[in-house]
C-alpha cells in the first residue's frame, strides 16, 4: 500500500508519519507545499526519509497559488461574515489538488492529512479530493479511535518520537496556533479561545509577524497605485507584477503601515463557533482597491446582482467546495462582471487605515457632466422625469397605507 501524506515536519505530521507506516504497513510519500508560509523548507526532505518516508515531494506552488486561486477569489470580493479573506480556506484546495496527482503519478491507494476532526480543515482537503478523484482513500487519524487512544496529549507523541528517533523540536504546548501562507496568517486556540481576551493590546503585539502595531506605523501617510485589468490588479506604482509580485509587493507595503488586523469569532462549518485572528495586509489593499475600481467601471445591476452572491461564494470557498459546479458556475458569472473592471486606484495608508485617494479609467462609467449639479450641457437627464418617477415608485406605498393605515 502507498499513501501520499500532507507532511510539514512538525509534531504531529512526524508522529503521523511513523504511525501509518505501522498500522497500514504502507510506504509513506510525504508532501510539503510551499504556499508563502515562509518557513524553513530546507533539511525537511532529509527529515521526512530519516522519520520513514519513502519518497518526499516539496513543491513550490506560489505562483499557482496567487494566480489561479487568490486572484481568482479576489475578483469575486470573497469575505466571508462580512471580515475573513479566506486565507487559510483558500490554500487547502490547492495542497489538496497536488496530492491527489502525485497519488495518481505513484500509483498511491490513499492521502493522508494531519487535520482534527473539529476543524474546518479536514472537509476542505476531503470535499477537494472528492472532486478531483472520487476513487481516491482519504486517511484522517485525528478521527481514528486508535490513533486519539495512543496520543491523547502531546507528552505520548514526543515519547513515540523519542522511542522512533523521530528528530522533532517539541515544547510545551503555544499559547496559540499559527497557519501562515501568502495571503494571511491566523491565529486560534489556546489564550485566543476566550472572545474578552484583547490580542491587540500591546502587551501582545509580539504575536503578529506580517502587520506592525498602528501605533508604530509611520507617522506620515504612503500613497500606492495599484492598475487593473479585467479585474487583476497588474502593477504597483506603474511597474509591471506577476500576481505573485504583487502579493509579495503590498504584503511589505501594508504590513508596514499596520493595515490588515481582524479579530472575529466565526461559524465553522462543522458546526461550531470559532475565534480568530487574522493578518492579511496585501489582500486587504487589494480588495478595497478592487472595490473602488468596480465603483466606476461596472454596472449597477451587474455589480448588485454580483454582491448578492458574494456571501455564497464565500461560504462555497470556505466550507471546501472550490472544486464544485456551483463554484465554477459563479465563477464564470463574476468573470463576465470583470470584463471591464480596468484602470488605476490611488490608496492611501496610514496607521493601520486604508483611503481612497483617487480612481480613474478609460472605460469609466461615471460622467460628472451628468452628475453635476450645475446645468448638465449633455441633457442627458431631465430633472422634471423625477416626478413621474416617483409617482409611480409611491404608488405600491400609497396603496397599502390606504388599505392597512398609515406606517
Amino acid at each position: 500500500m502507498k499513501i501520499v501524506l500532507a507532511y510539514s515536519g512538525g509534531l504531529d505530521t512526524s508522529v503521523i508519519l511513523q504511525w501509518l507506516k505501522e498500522t497500514y504497513r504502507a510506504d509513506i510519500i510525504a508532501f510539503a507545499a510551499d504556499v508563502g508560509q515562509a518557513e524553513e523548507l530546507k533539511g525537511l526532505k532529509k527529515k521526512a526519509l530519516a522519520t520513514g518516508a519513502c519518497k518526499v515531494y516539496v513543491d513550490d506552488l506560489q505562483e499557482e497559488f496567487a494566480r489561479d486561486f487568490i486572484f481568482p477569489m479576489l475578483r469575486a470580493n470573497a469575505i466571508y461574515e462580512g471580515q475573513y479573506f479566506l486565507g487559510t480556506s483558500i490554500a487547502r484546495p490547492l495542497i489538496a489538488k497536488r496530492m491527489v496527482e502525485i497519488a495518481e503519478q505513484e500509483g498511491a491507494d490513499a492521502i493522508a492529512h494531519g487535520a482534527t476532526g473539529k476543524g474546518n480543515d479536514q472537509v476542505r482537503f476531503e470535499l477537494s479530493a472528492a472532486a478531483l478523484n472520487p476513487a481516491i482513500e482519504v486517511i484522517a487519524p485525528w478521527r481514528i479511535d486508535a490513533y486519539r487512544n495512543q496520543f491523547p496529549g502531546r507528552a505520548e507523541m514526543i515519547a513515540y518520537c523519542a522511542q522512533h528517533r523521530i528528530n522533532v523540536q517539541a515544547s510545551a504546548k503555544k499559547p496559540y496556533s499559527m497557519d501562515r501562507n501568502l495571503l494571511h496568517i491566523s491565529y486560534e486556540a489556546g489564550i485566543l479561545e476566550d472572545p474578552w481576551f484583547d490580542a491587540f493590546a500591546p502587551k501582545n503585539k509580539d504575536m503578529f509577524r506580517l502587520t506592525r502595531d498602528p501605533a508604530d506605523a509611520p507617522d506620515r501617510p504612503e500613497t500606492v497605485e495599484l492598475e487593473y485589468r479585467r479585474g487583476d490588479c497588474v502593477a504597483v506604482n506603474g511597474r509591471k507584477l506577476s500576481p505573485l509580485e504583487v502579493m509579495r509587493k503590498l504584503n511589505a507595503l501594508a504590513g508596514k503601515h499596520g493595515v490588515g488586523r481582524v479579530d472575529m469569532v466565526e461559524n465553522r462549518y462543522v458546526g461550531m463557533k470559532s475565534r480568530g485572528v487574522y493578518e492579511t495586509p496585501g489582500g486587504t489593499i487589494l480588495q478595497f482597491a478592487h472595490r473602488q475600481m468596480e465603483s466606476i467601471t461596472m454596472d449597477r445591476e451587474t455589480m448588485h446582482l454580483r454582491d448578492s452572491l458574494i456571501p455564497r461564494y464565500a461560504e462555497m470557498v470556505y466550507n471546501g467546495f472550490w472544486f464544485s459546479p456551483e463554484r465554477r458556475a459563479l465563477q464564470a458569472l463574476v468573470e463576465e462582471t470583470q470584463a471591464n473592471v480596468t484602470g488605476t486606484v490611488r490608496v492611501k495608508l496610514f496607521k493601520g487605515g486604508l483611503y481612497v485617494a483617487g480612481r480613474k479609467s478609460p472605460v469609466s462609467l461615471y460622467s460628472p457632466q451628468i452628475a453635476t449639479m450645475d446645468a448638465d450641457p449633455t441633457k442627458a437627464y431631465d430633472q422634471n422625469d423625477a416626478t413621474g418617477f416617483i409617482h409611480l415608485n409611491a404608488l405600491r406605498l400609497k396603496v397599502a397605507a390606504r388599505v392597512h393605515g398609515k406606517a
